[in-house]
């Protein structure tokens, strides 16, 4: 089996500062956390910033540059940058930082949809900040909006900076629309798709869920793609386990859960890439450092970035 890629998303748009005193929000603390999580073994760390003050998501470049210069300071680990930002934010904000800074590698949604983070209100009562009750109770209402032209233009981008993309697939439908665009010339293989599980509005977190998914991509993009998961909350690490007993690579980190066991918040994403970092390697799996996912995801190196 090939070497397994670990992935640590650092702080994300999802969870509210209220949630956990763990959730990094300032640029040193995020950078800390992805340096952390990269010593752990996780290959590559996907980022958001954060207002350092309020916590709330900030996507200017400005607010992501300080985390990247000290990451790269102290780091080989592959820098990947969100186009996803916040739902609340128009497709240029959330490009900004991709576009300016040139990363190895940056995440895209592969469709528009319902993106239902409110059920976490029923776990959270008390807030530090104002927007947190409003942020999470306004998805409700709210489409994660993302076109076939907004793809489109944020694929055009990525490209003429030679980025490549971690294609994030809520839904079988996702996978299609990669499909789309990899039939039109506009994103080239190998494909690093992200399969997404637990998120309200996308695919569930059954085992037949994961495994229509692999079925689906092994069809549609054969030996042109490289499959890895992601889960939400308390499914994180049992559905990346059973992701690399299949082959797959994975996905940990406070922005898709806080959590490292039932009720026990976990301290960092490293917390969580040590957790599952045992798990395969007792499966029998050698982990994939930074420079062997960049040469199985054909990324162009650190040294050809914008930062």
């Amino acid at each position: 089996m090939a070497k397994i890629i670990i992935s640590a998303a650092i702080t994300g748009a999802i969870h509210t500062p209220s949630m956990s005193e763990h959730l990094p929000v300032s640029a040193s603390a995020i950078a800390d956390a992805a340096v952390e999580a990269a010593e752990a073994g996780a290959a590559i760390v996907h980022l958001h910033a954060r207002n350092p003050q309020t916590g709330k998501p900030d996507q200017s470049p400005e607010a992501f540059l300080p985390i990247v210069q000290a990451i790269k300071q102290r780091s080989d680990c592959v820098i990947n940058l969100t186009t996803g930002g916040s739902p609340t934010m128009g497709i240029e904000e959330r490009l900004a930082p991709a576009r300016e800074l040139k990363p190895e590698l940056a995440s895209l949604n592969m469709g528009s949809m319902n993106f239902g983070i409110y059920p976490m209100l029923e776990r959270t009562k008390t807030f530090q900040h104002d927007w947190e009750h409003p942020y999470l109770e306004g998805s409700r209402d709210r489409i994660f909006k993302n076109t076939f032209a907004d793809i489109e233009h944020i694929l055009r981008t990525g490209t003429e900076n030679d980025t490549r993309f971690e294609v994030e697939c809520y839904d079988i439908g996702h996978l299609y629309t990669l499909s789309h665009f990899a039939d039109r010339g506009l994103i080239k293989p190998p494909f690093f798709v992200q399969s997404v599980f637990g998120i309200l509005g996308g695919i569930g977190v059954h085992a037949e869920d994961v495994m229509h998914m692999k079925r689906t991509a092994d069809r549609l993009f054969g030996d042109d793609y490289r499959w890895s998961v992601l889960a939400g909350g308390r499914h994180q690490i049992r559905i990346a386990t059973m992701a690399a007993t299949m082959g797959g690579n994975v996905r940990v980190g406070l922005e898709d859960s806080l959590w490292i066991g039932p009720g026990k918040l976990a301290r960092s994403s490293a917390e969580q890439v040590t957790l599952i970092r045992g798990i395969a390697e007792r499966l029998g799996l050698e982990l994939a450092s930074s420079d062997d996912a960049r040469a199985v995801l054909g990324l162009k190196g650190s040294d050809r970035v914008g930062f």
